[in-house]
Parts: structure tokens; C-alpha cells; sequence
């Protein structure tokens, strides 16, 4: 393939301003840049990146190559690209680019390939789907491959089932388990720009709606809780115990998917599983039920089980499919069951994705210097990187906390003293 492939290079002045707008809600990334810009840390270091070609993501792109990488960029799902970005990075910015909204899997997969071209020394991905290829197509890479991170939560878990199987060839980091991530991405990204997702598609009033959230983890906690700031009467449906009881101490009601089906009006799957609507769970929806996901990949909806019952199907509006089941009820499907945040909205806003993507900076960072001592499984990004990143996101906020004095220091250290 030639060294990009993007829709459109005549979208390239519209995304450069997106990408500088996004850039002045990221401080922490911005710090972060001008001291690479200095030091030059990743010197020569070949990067192939698997993201969401969103505004922010091109704000790391830019972070890295300032700290000297070699860096190129494809899609990590088919509906996530904001075309006017990928052509502004190819343009402005000289960074190879792969990827087109809409495009279809022989295409998604051949970008993928294009992008291991690249021969990486470091891989970053969100969901694994360019680690996957790289470990079953295109082994022969694999000796040159020094290290890798993950952003996202069901890239993690397939990253760990890699592990345990002794599938896993270099060490990788899991993005996705710092605080400074799933705490704010998950619980306030996901939150919002589910709604946003849901409300662009749909123009639907959330209000009095009965809203079924599927998964309770840090996005189900965050969506839950913004669908009923928005006045929606909230249904929580989970397979943990634990995470069960946390959402009924939380307010919401708790029950099986099956009895939420024969009441929902919304429904939005956040579990990173297969087949949480499933079709047994159509049969009993009301006509005019609204079906989206949050989660990574589109199977946590089972769509062709739901095209089998159905008699026919249409494009209502941008990211809409009615299906008209055989017993004569309308069934929305939401952006492909794809990830509605990014199919028809614009994905986390830039705030929580500045420390995200400061973890993927940092963690780079510290892979090119660390990498050789770790072992070929999945670690935690180091405490040491949450905590600065933290620091760097309250001071950018104008927020400042106490610090402990010498002798709260010396009492936490104790044990001698008792009551």
C-alpha cells in the first residue's frame, strides 16, 4: 500500500483545527510534549498504533513524534474515524495514516497489515486487534518486537487470556488499569459519550425512558449514573454478585436481562462478552426498543440472530437500522451495534483522554528504558506514572491538596502507638 490511505485529503485544514481544539482541553499531553520535544526520549523508536483516529489521538501522535518516533497510525474499529483528522496527520503532520470510516473488514484488516509493515518495536493498541494479527499472521515480525500497551479494558482481558495461554510474545501494559484511566475515561468518557452517541443518532428524550444498562463495570457505573442525571429511570443488569449489590446500594434497580427486555425502552450493552442481547431477549422487547453498545467490539449485540427473525430491515436516519421482526415489532439497532460514542458521536471528550493518553506517553516512555527486565505478560502502568499524571491534571485545573508534615509521615510508618 502507498504510505497512507485516508477518504478524503481535502478534509485535512478542517481536522488541523479539531485536533488544535481538542489540544486546549489537554494539558497533561501538552507538559508531557514540550519536555519529549526536548529530550528527545523515543529517539528512532518505531511505534505502530492500533487507536480510535479521533482528535485526541492525534494529540498523542503528535506527542510521540515530537519524542522522536516513528510512528504510524491505523483504525482500532471500522465506524471510530474521524476522516477530516486521519487526512489532517497525513498533511500536516507527516504521519502514515490508514483509515476510513466505514470501511469494511477485508479493508479494516488489510490497514492493520499496512501498519505491521512498519516493522514495530512497539505496538499500541485498544482491543487487541493489532496484537492478535501480528501473533497469528504475521509472526515473522515478532523478533522485532520489543513491547506494547493496551488502552482499553477488552483488550486487556483477550490480552490476559494470551498470557495464560503462553500465546504472549512481549510484555504489554495495561493502560486500562490506571487509576488515572478507568476512573475518569471509563466512568466520565463513557458516560457522557455514550449519551452523546445515543442522542445524536436517535434525537430521543431520555426522560421518563426506561434505560437498561447492561454491565456494571467503571463505563456501566458512569452511563447509569449520567442516564439518570438526564431523568431516565435506570435498570442495571450484571453477572457479578458484587457489582450487582454495589449498583442496588447505588439507587438503581438490578435484575436479570430477561425481565429488563419486557420493559426497556433503551438498552446499551457495556461488558466486553458475546451475545448479552441475545435473541431470546428480542422476542420479548416492546415495539420501538432502542438497542446500542458501548463495549468494544459489535458482538456483544447478536445482530445476525436478530436478522434471522426479522422479515425486514432499513435505514431510518445516520446510524439507525430498523428491524421489523416476523410478528410485526420495530427493533432500533444503534450504529451497527458498533461503539455508538464514536460511530455517530465524537468519542470521550479531550479532558478525560488527556490522561489516557499521558499513560500511553509515559508508559512509552518508560518501555523504551524498562522492557528488557519485564516478562513476556500483561503489567500495571507503574504507580509512580498514575500519581504524576494526577499531579499534572490538578495543577493544570488550578487544584491544590495538603501534603502530609514529617511527623504524619513518621506516624503512618508506626505501629508502636495504639489508642
Amino acid at each position: 500500500m502507498p504510505n497512507y490511505d485516508v477518504k478524503n485529503m481535502d478534509l485535512a485544514e478542517g481536522g488541523r483545527l479539531k485536533i488544535e481544539w481538542a489540544e486546549r482541553e489537554m494539558p497533561v499531553l501538552r507538559q508531557i510534549k514540550e519536555r519529549f520535544t526536548k529530550e528527545q526520549p523515543l529517539k528512532g523508536v518505531r511505534i505502530s498504533a492500533c487507536l480510535h483516529v479521533t482528535t485526541e489521538t492525534a494529540n498523542l501522535m503528535k506527542t510521540l513524534q515530537a519524542g522522536g518516533a516513528d510512528v504510524v497510525l491505523t483504525a482500532s474499529n471500522p465506524l471510530s474515524t474521524q476522516d477530516e483528522v486521519a487526512a489532517s496527520l497525513v498533511s500536516h503532520e507527516e504521519i502514515p495514516v490508514y483509515a476510513i470510516k466505514g470501511e469494511d473488514n477485508v479493508t479494516y484488516y488489510k490497514h492493520i497489515n499496512a501498519a505491521l509493515d512498519h516493522k514495530p518495536q512497539f505496538t499500541m493498541d485498544d482491543g487487541a486487534d493489532l496484537v492478535n494479527v501480528l501473533h497469528q499472521k504475521r509472526r515473522e515480525l515478532l523478533p522485532g518486537v520489543i513491547a506494547g500497551t493496551e488502552e482499553t479494558t477488552t483488550g486487556v482481558i483477550r490480552l490476559h487470556a494470551m498470557a495464560a495461554d503462553k500465546a504472549l510474545n512481549y510484555p504489554i501494559v495495561a493502560i486500562n488499569d490506571a487509576l488515572t484511566k478507568h476512573f475518569f475515561d471509563n466512568r466520565y468518557g463513557t458516560g457522557q459519550s455514550t449519551i452523546d452517541g445515543i442522542v445524536r443518532a436517535t434525537n430521543v428524550l431520555l426522560a421518563g425512558k426506561m434505560f437498561v444498562v447492561a454491565g456494571y463495570g467503571w463505563c456501566g457505573r458512569g452511563l447509569a449514573s449520567r442516564a439518570r442525571g438526564m431523568g431516565a429511570n435506570v435498570i442495571v443488569t450484571e453477572v457479578d454478585p458484587l457489582k450487582a449489590l454495589e449498583a442496588v446500594m447505588d439507587g438503581f434497580t438490578v435484575m436479570p436481562m430477561k425481565e429488563a427486555a419486557r420493559i426497556g425502552d433503551i438498552f446499551v450493552t457495556l461488558t466486553g462478552d458475546i451475545n448479552v442481547v441475545d435473541v431470546h431477549h428480542f422476542e420479548l422487547m416492546k415495539d420501538g426498543a432502542i438497542v446500542a453498545n458501548s463495549g468494544h467490539f459489535n458482538v456483544e449485540i447478536n445482530i445476525p440472530g436478530l436478522e434471522e427473525m426479522s422479515k425486514s430491515k432499513r435505514i431510518v436516519r445516520p446510524f439507525v437500522d430498523e428491524y421489523m421482526t416476523k410478528n410485526g415489532r420495530r427493533i432500533f439497532i444503534l450504529g451497527e451495534g458498533r461503539l455508538i460514542n464514536l460511530a455517530s458521536a465524537e468519542g470521550h471528550p479531550a479532558s478525560v483522554m488527556d490522561m489516557s493518553f499521558a499513560n500511553q506517553a509515559l508508559t512509552l516512555e518508560y518501555l523504551t528504558k524498562n522492557a528488557s527486565k519485564l516478562e513476556k505478560r500483561v503489567y500495571s502502568v507503574p504507580e509512580e506514572i498514575d500519581k504524576k499524571i494526577a499531579e499534572l491534571k490538578l495543577a493544570a485545573m488550578g487544584v491544590s491538596i495538603d501534603t502530609l508534615t514529617p511527623e504524619q509521615v513518621k506516624y503512618l510508618g508506626s505501629w508502636q502507638e495504639g489508642t
